[in-house]
């Protein structure tokens, strides 16, 4: 499967294509090739398996400032828009299948409401887009599963029981979202506590790792959401990560994770193909689809599509209204900004998950998982795909309220500020005696460069640029020269080893520093 996922990867780069769109129809193509055993998924294996890393390593990058500023808009998104989508993937299921009845209409709802975290990293990972839009669909795929899972547990449990209380479902959820994030705070408070003593690069790469899992599983035995808790666990590790890490072990696990993340996210992707071939034998092949379903399928997708952009739009307008009228200072989107954030609406392994765990009771099961498969194929492969191409037509305006007070060179010259005057009381001994010279005239250098220099914005990033592109070119030249010296039996591995790994975190720098 992993030989899969690289050949799949690679074709997607050579043909510029988004690469869970190559996964997914690799995967189906895979699932048909005669000899290859079918897919059996377990949904909750998936979850558990796939979900928690994936949302922490979202939650880890997210900054914490804007999520907060925004957080009226994330909720909306998670919170709102799935409750809408439901209701309307509900209705529309009820006019054109009367005979289901409505809580069965509303796990339909459900199964398809919360785009998916795992879609929209792919997709964001490749598309340029203003800081806000950004901030608001990493956090409503932070947030919007706990949702989707709390209304389709409830819509399951009403269509076993035969009965449904809204207020008592209201508090429940309430209770669910607020024990989450008391779950994942402690978890992440432990965290905290137990890296400062580790001491171990190993160790506490490996214990990071496990935060995930263990906030997931920790929430769902006390019966609280488990996505909510891995979401504060990863805030909360990611803020406190830069005061607990060393530079190598940060180095090391993000290095770490990165892999870890890519193998999990095409391992998705690739499942979600590779399970066309058992769905279409549990419902009775390909033309029983066409001829029974095809009709009540196109039209339910296209629901979940079209309630995005209403949610989006009268939302966005109720913003603007209200603005005019001094009710609100936020600022709406703009149709550019909102036709993107509708068109941004990828689903993925959640819906897929949780369409097959639905009980064998469930009237109109099958219809049921061929539409949550069908809605991840449409929106992947097309609004995935297009999606570049949609940001790229429309332009959507940044109005700039994401943007810190400090560009990156203003941050960099206090940085350096800050460097210099430890360097000169630390440079200079109690006589007066001047005791690092060296590093006295690099800091000082570092510090005034930015008084030295009169040029535009656009020649210092030349000049910049230049500048460590001969960096680079030197370590390139040195790890040449290290390699040699090996090859000859002039230095042992453990030299090799220490000066490459100079040599790297200098590389490192140096193109962080270029930008």
């Amino acid at each position: 499967m992993f030989l899969v996922v690289l050949g799949l990867h690679y074709l997607a780069r050579r043909l510029s294509l988004p690469p869970a769109a190559a996964l997914i129809v690799g995967g189906c193509a895979v699932a048909f090739v005669p000899g290859v055993q079918g897919i059996a998924i377990d949904p909750e294996l998936v979850l558990v398996l796939f979900l928690p890393p994936l949302l922490m390593d979202g939650a880890w990058f997210t900054a914490v400032a804007p999520f907060r500023r925004h957080m009226a808009g994330i909720l909306s998104l998670a919170v709102g828009a799935v409750f809408f989508t439901t209701a309307v993937v509900a209705i529309v299921t009820r006019l054109l299948m009367p005979e289901l009845p409505w809580a069965a209409c509303v796990a339909l709802g459900a199964i398809l409401s919360p785009p998916d975290a795992v879609s929209a990293r792919a997709v964001l990972q490749r598309v340029t887009l203003p800081r806000r839009l950004t901030t608001l669909l990493e956090g409503e795929s932070l947030l919007n599963d706990a949702a989707g899972l709390v209304l389709f547990r409830f819509a399951v449990a009403a269509v076993l029981t035969g009965s449904f209380h809204l207020g008592a479902a209201t508090g429940t959820f309430f209770v669910l979202v607020a024990g989450g994030i008391a779950v994942g705070a402690a978890i992440g408070g432990l965290w905290v506590v137990l890296l400062r003593r580790l001491g171990d690069d190993t160790l506490m790469i490996a214990a990071t790792v496990l935060v995930c899992w263990s906030a997931y599983i920790a929430g769902e035995l006390l019966h609280v959401s488990g996505v909510i808790a891995v979401v504060t666990a990863g805030l909360v590790c990611g803020w406190y990560q830069h005061v607990v890490f060393t530079a190598r072990v940060r180095i090391r696990a993000m290095a770490f994770w990165q892999v870890l993340v890519f193998l999990l996210e095409a391992t998705v992707f690739l499942l979600i193909g590779l399970s066309l071939r058992g769905l279409l034998d549990r419902v009775g092949g390909l033309d029983i689809v066409i001829d029974t379903m095809a009709r009540p399928v196109l039209l339910i997708v296209l629901a979940v599509v079209a309630a995005r952009f209403l949610w989006i739009f009268a939302v966005d307008a109720g913003v603007a209204t209200g603005r005019r009228i001094g009710w609100t200072r936020q600022q709406p989107l703009g149709t550019r900004a909102a036709v993107v954030m509708s068109w941004a609406g990828m689903r993925g392994v959640v819906t897929l998950a949780v369409a097959l765990s639905l009980p064998e009771a469930m009237p109109a099961r099958d219809l049921m998982l061929v539409t949550a498969f069908v809605v991840i194929l449409v929106t992947v492969l097309v609004q995935g795909t297009s999606l570049g191409w949609v940001i790229r037509t429309l332009k959507p305006h940044d109005d700039g309220s994401a943007r810190p007070p400090l560009d990156l060179h203003a941050a960099e010259m206090m940085l350096f500020q800050a460097q210099l005057a430890l360097v000169e009381r630390e440079a200079v001994a109690v006589d007066g005696k001047v005791i690092h010279p060296q590093l006295l005239r690099r800091y000082r250098t570092r510090a005034t460069a930015a008084d030295a220099f009169d040029g535009t914005v656009e020649e210092r990033n030349v000049a910049i640029a230049s500048h460590f592109d001969v960096i680079i070119a030197a370590v390139a030249a040195g790890r040449a020269e290290l390699v040699r010296l090996h090859r000859a039996g002039r230095i042992d591995d453990e030299t090799l080893h220490d000066l490459e790994h100079d040599l790297d975190l200098e590389e490192l720098a140096a193109a962080a520093a270029k930008g």
